[in-house]
């Protein structure tokens, strides 16, 4: 085997094409240059130089010589690169996805990062299109959305789905408690026009879906721009609160109505159909 250390001398007097400014590279004399030069030119049985006063040029024998100290140089590069992969429960994992996903997840995460004290989550909730661009420019290294990106750039798997309930009020199913509760047929659609829909930034999108999907006859040709408006609120954890007063319904997820710390005070309309919207996984495989 070439002793390595001659072959990074010949490889630095390659690179700096003067003996002096090798010798200065690597701290050493440049007698001792000269002399790891002679001792792999003895070891390759060639001359690698052919010496002209000061300067020098490569034999075909020392061409190759370089060539190969070269591509040792970006093997071990490439192996230690290698060797550096990250551990899969140890540093930063930054998740972005919906508010209603990250109620879910949430506990879960911090289970994990119990066990893995080395782990440090990193949740944010947003809106799909605040996702896909923050997967892209690396902000964020795993992002769950429910519309598939128009990137060709992302890396997308289908993860699941998430379901969608349309949330009364308890008060509104069974006013009269002297009586037996109203079933989901007694749910008709004047009732709920007269009801109102308690809005917030996914209210129309997810009522649109779940008047496509429900197979619920009174939905049929009918727009959300129908339903009158008998409230609005932007935090998810406050959405439910107005319904759970009997002030309006809303369409929500399942995981967002399960959190709900006054969810006895709800109740879930039983459609023929369930409502489901799917769950995609993005990544920026140039980046991770």
């Amino acid at each position: 085997m070439l002793n390595p250390a001659w072959l990074n001398t010949f490889k630095t007097l390659v690179d700096t094409g003067h003996f002096t400014k090798t010798a200065e590279r690597l701290f050493m004399t440049q007698p001792g240059v000269s002399q790891h030069i002679k001792k792999l030119e003895q070891a390759c049985g060639h001359a690698l130089l052919q010496r002209e006063k000061k300067s020098f040029e490569l034999t075909e024998q020392g061409r190759q010589v370089y060539q190969y100290a070269v591509q040792l140089v970006q093997n071990e590069a490439m192996l230690l690169q290698q060797l550096a992969f990250d551990h899969p429960f140890e540093g930063h994992c930054r998740l972005s996805c919906s508010g209603s996903l990250a109620l879910l997840l949430y506990p879960k995460l911090l289970d994990l990062q119990q066990q893995h004290p080395k782990l440090i989550i990193e949740l944010e909730a947003a809106p799909n299109q605040k996702i896909l661009a923050d997967v892209q420019s690396g902000e964020v290294d795993l992002g769950i959305v429910t519309q598939l990106p128009n990137s060709g750039l992302l890396s997308v798997e289908e993860l699941g789905f998430e379901s969608l309930s349309l949330v009364l009020p308890k008060s509104f199913v069974n006013r009269d408690k002297t009586l037996p509760a109203e079933s989901s047929a007694d749910i008709t659609l004047s009732k709920l026009k007269k009801l109102g829909l308690i809005s917030h930034p996914d209210a129309k999108h997810y009522l649109a879906l779940y008047m496509a999907q429900s197979g619920e006859p009174m939905f049929d040709n009918l727009s959300v721009d129908e339903f009158p408006i008998s409230g609005y609120v932007n935090q998810l954890s406050q959405i439910l609160l107005p319904v759970s007063k009997g002030l309006g319904f809303t369409v929500l997820p399942q995981s967002a109505v399960a959190s709900f710390a006054f969810k006895d005070q709800l109740e879930s309309f039983q459609a023929q159909k369930m409502v489901q919207e799917t769950l995609y996984l993005v990544t920026n495989p140039d980046i991770s």
